[in-house]
């Protein structure tokens, strides 16, 4: 399936939003596109060089505002991942040709999603940053709602994006809140008299 692209310096996952300023003509011809025939476009991550493999749709929710010289402020959510199998740079604007995928193998259990979110928030409580009210349903899958909020690397969020196991995807969230905690806490209590 061809669909456009909108290579971003993020990482989004499935459910997160995404607010965007859409300034460039090009943009705004792909987001008028989207807009008119309700369809989604990818964002993969640019970075110098080189575009991800793999990236997720955004749908668009809602428009913010439009303004008078064409730019236009929309709120997006993230949907289905994908992975580029071939680039079209035949438009303004960049499309891929994509296979989209799902998660294969097992979920992570409750207890697993549980412990995760425990450590995801203390992790963030340490770290200093402020945290939104969130619901999460740990009867399903949280890693991406989780990933989403985490001041991490975006290599390291892109990682978590292409992993095909939710069980993987959770095993490998947990590794990161109980390798950063230590550090956390030493920062925290400062340095030895």
């Amino acid at each position: 399936m061809r669909i456009p692209l909108f290579p971003l310096d993020t990482v989004l996952f499935p459910g997160a939003a995404l607010p965007l300023h859409i300034f460039e003509d090009r943009y705004r011809e792909m987001i008028g596109e989207c807009l008119a025939q309700k369809k989604e476009f990818g964002v993969v991550r640019g970075e110098p060089e080189r575009l991800a493999v793999i990236g997720c749709t955004a749908k668009i929710v809602r428009v913010l505002e439009r303004y008078a010289d064409g730019r236009i402020d929309i709120l997006c959510e993230g949907a289905r991942r994908f992975e580029i199998e071939g680039l079209d740079d035949s438009r303004t604007f960049l499309q891929a040709d994509v296979e989209f995928f799902e998660d294969e193998g097992q979920g992570s259990t409750r207890g697993e999603r549980e412990e995760c979110a425990a450590l995801h928030f203390a992790t963030l409580h340490l770290a200093g940053i402020d945290v939104p009210t969130t619901q999460l349903d740990l009867n399903g899958p949280v890693a991406f709602q989780l990933a989403d909020a985490l001041p991490s690397d975006l290599g390291f969020k892109q990682q978590l994006l292409g992993s095909r196991s939710d069980a993987e995807r959770t095993a490998r969230l947990l590794d990161f809140y109980q390798e950063m905690m230590p550090r956390l806490r030493d920062m925290a209590n400062g340095p030895p008299n």
